[in-house]
């Protein structure tokens, strides 16, 4: 047994670093637990090592797809493993585990699978079988990622003869001479394959086999672009279905627009147009000026792979389009869409030319909602029943229209079930200043305060609710239709002019090629509203899906909120923050009654003596102490927090780290036991702020408790991690927020 041991000890450090080169950023704690999983049934006799095998097997599981324990192991562990073995087929490795953690877990599951076989090879001294699962388990990851060929191959040599001389029945004297023979033999072959005397072209291209040799069958797309709400089902492994070269900056590829809603349904309504078609595509009164600037445009060449649709993909607001190979004569709708007279077939090229809004978010809140062209002509974008069109934004009484239009209009009984909506609508920001402030107060309430989650197969709603309705106020639970369709709804309860767009999100970006891989998978629903000098400018609400480039926008990592709050307060709310600081002190802003006169202003049989008050050199004194003692408390709290670093032990800097981040929860409001974990802490920032956490509590954990030569390295990692995430909750959290964890004493024990 121990000399099993020991082949399986030698062996199983080249598996692992055959399978989890395919990925960067892997821990090696849960690839060692993995290993360690895999060898437990070789200590097993007999008929409890099947019991072993599958206990063990189920363990690495939850180890690779950070599952808990209960009953429904087992199927979430198969479902985790089947969608990460698909990722294969769409990501090219070496991947990033944080973006890809199912892909992971199949490496991990792929690793205990090969450790596994060898060691029960082993452990029954079946050295053909052994050697083959080595072959196979340290050549297929070759397959997928070329390199290091020359070690690699030199250190499975060293494995199989390890293995055949370890594991004779009777060694005796000849194990010295066999490993020295063995040693020999690798060092020959390492020497023979690195002369260029010696070294030929492999026979057999073996990292390029492929047993499948069936050619696949195409598989064409189609969509339904109008919004169902019933469901979304994606069955079999991703379909590429176009391909776009283009600059390396995220794209959202618009396919339609749905201007027409009815029940809270939206449905597109075409109108093709023969002829020229305008250059710049669009509504005449709706293009800005500065989409008509040709120099602003991005030219994109999309190759059709497998969509089945007479409509053309073009990024974000497509403003020209030349057809190409296969594509044919177009016709264009005045909204923007470009349509083919044939349906799209695979091979089918053309050129589109697309206008790219980005705006900062101080140019947005400058936009005056000053509306004119179809808007009001029209009234096409503001309508929320066929013919029921609220006042636009900024307009008197527009709220009470509103509500006289829900209770007391001849059809009340059309818009009544949409009333909760609407008043969720008013709640979240119906007090905004601007139609900026409005649209990206509802877009961050979706994606992160509203307590939504997206959900592929929401419940459905009790007879007689409306979807959008239901979703706003009941369930919260649905995807891109329920989200973009009751984000432009509510935009057009406020008076405010949007649309739905339909299409595809980003994709993968191939920098090899310089083009987008855009599949079935990434099909999107999405928000445009419409701003003075600047045209339909897109918004994303859907929580967990894709993300525009643009700062002025929710969903894209470069949104700053706390800035945007305190742009789009103006100067009106920190005039208002001003007045309430100072009474709060005892000093606000006295105000002069009508029937008061004021100082120095002389009235029959009053004689008005003017005093010169003193106070303010008292209240200079208080605020200078205050300044003061808020500045002790802050140097206070950043002496104590470095003094903890002040150290090169890994585990006294993942206990630093664990106080750190438990402290600064604390200071946020939130309540933490003491006896809280690393990794409970990581799960805790995840759930709260939706910040990603989990590489550093891994991390800090490893530091913590693993062998200290890993511990240094993990310890390292932590570090580097912490500041990841502080930085991304820096973003999350908003400056009055920030200012209120710097002065909170409980971090301190003081509160």
């Amino acid at each position: 047994m121990a000399r099993a041991l020991l082949v399986i000890g030698l062996a199983a450090p080249l598996l692992a670093w055959s399978w989890m080169r395919l990925e960067s950023g892997h821990d090696a704690w849960q690839a060692a637990l993995v290993v360690l999983l895999a060898m437990v049934p070789v200590l097993v006799r007999g008929w409890p090592r099947v019991v072993a095998v599958v206990v063990t097997l189920f363990l690495a599981g939850a180890v690779a797809f950070d599952i808990g324990p209960g009953w429904s192991l087992p199927g979430r562990v198969l479902g985790r493993f089947g969608n990460g073995f698909l990722e294969f087929y769409d990501v090219q490795v070496p991947f990033a585990r944080a973006e890809h953690p199912h892909m992971h877990g199949v490496l991990l599951i792929a690793l205990f699978a090969f450790v596994l076989a060898f060691a029960l090879a082993v452990a029954t001294r079946r050295l053909a079988l052994a050697a083959l699962v080595l072959l196979v388990g340290v050549g297929w990851p070759g397959t997928l990622l070329p390199g290091h060929d020359l070690v690699r191959g030199a250190l499975l040599l060293a494995a199989v003869l390890a293995t055949t001389a370890l594991l004779r029945r009777h060694p005796g004297r000849t194990l010295g001479p066999a490993l020295v023979a063995g040693g020999v033999i690798v060092l020959a072959a390492l020497a023979a394959t690195a002369s260029p005397a010696l070294a030929k072209h492999a026979f057999l291209n073996w990292q390029h086999w492929d047993l499948y040799t069936k050619p696949a069958r195409p598989v064409d797309v189609s969509y339904v672009w109008n919004s169902t709400y019933s469901g979304l089902t994606f069955r079999g492994k991703p379909t590429t279905v176009f391909t776009v070269k283009a600059s390396p900056q995220a794209h959202y590829w618009r396919v339609s627009v749905l201007n027409t809603v009815q029940g809270g349904h939206w449905f597109e309504e075409p109108s093709p147009e023969y002829g020229p078609p305008p250059v710049p595509l669009g509504e005449e009164g709706l293009i800005p000026p500065r989409e008509r600037q040709e120099n602003a445009w991005e030219k994109q060449h999309v190759t059709i792979a497998a969509l089945r649709d007479v409509r053309l993909p073009g990024g974000s607001v497509p403003v020209r389009y030349e057809g190409g190979h296969g594509v044919g004569d177009l016709t264009f709708d005045p909204t923007g869409i470009a349509f083919a007279k044939e349906p799209l077939s695979r091979g089918d090229q053309y050129d589109v030319w697309s206008y790219e809004p980005a705006p900062t978010p101080s140019q947005l809140a400058a936009s005056k909602p000053v509306y004119g062209g179809p808007i009001v002509s029209r009234d096409t974008y503001r309508e929320v029943q066929p013919r029921v069109y609220p006042r636009l934004f900024g307009r008197p009484d527009r709220s009470d229209y509103v509500t006289y239009l829900m209770t007391k209009f001849a059809r009340a009984d059309e818009l009544r079930p949409f009333l909760g909506l609407y008043e969720q609508a008013e709640k979240v920001a119906g007090g905004a200043r601007s139609p900026y402030a409005a649209a990206v107060a509802l877009e961050r309430w979706f994606r992160y305060g509203g307590g939504f989650t997206y959900d592929q197969h929401p419940p459905a709603p009790a007879p007689g609710v409306q979807p959008l309705e239901d979703f706003v106020v009941h369930t919260k639970r649905g995807y891109c239709q329920h989200f973009a369709g009751a984000m432009a709804l509510m935009l057009r309860y406020l008076g405010i002019p949007s649309r739905v767009a339909v299409g595809f999100t980003s994709g993968q970006f191939n920098s090899g090629s310089g083009e987008w891989v855009v599949s079935d998978r990434d099909a999107h629903m999405w928000v445009e509203v419409w701003f003075r000098g600047w045209g339909w400018v897109p918004f994303d609400p859907t929580p967990s899906r894709g993300g525009l480039a643009g700062s002025y926008s929710a969903s894209s990592p470069n949104f700053d909120p706390g800035a945007a709050a305190l742009l789009l307060a103006g100067a009106e709310g920190l005039n208002q923050f001003g007045d309430k600081l100072a009474n709060t002190l005892g000093f606000g802003t006295a105000r002069t009654s009508p029937d008061v006169p004021e100082l120095g202003t002389a009235q029959p049989g009053i004689t008005v003596t003017r005093h010169r008050h003193h106070d303010w050199g008292i209240l200079r004194l208080l605020l200078f102490g205050l300044a003061g003692a808020l500045v002790v408390l802050m140097l206070a709290k950043l002496l104590v927090r470095g003094s903890r670093f002040l150290t090169n032990d890994p585990r006294r800097l993942a206990g630093a780290c664990r106080r750190e981040l438990r402290d600064f929860l604390l200071d946020q409001g939130l309540e933490v036991p003491a006896s809280a974990t690393l990794r409970e802490l990581a799960a805790l920032v995840e759930d709260e702020f939706r910040v990603e956490a989990r590489a550093f509590g891994l991390h800090a954990t490893a530091a913590r408790f693993a062998p200290q030569t890993g511990a240094r390295e993990a310890a390292r990692a932590m570090r580097r991690d912490l500041r990841a995430v502080r930085k991304a909750l820096r973003k999350e959290l908003s400056r009055s927020e920030r200012v209120r964890g710097l002065l909170s004493l409980r971090s301190l024990g003081l509160a």
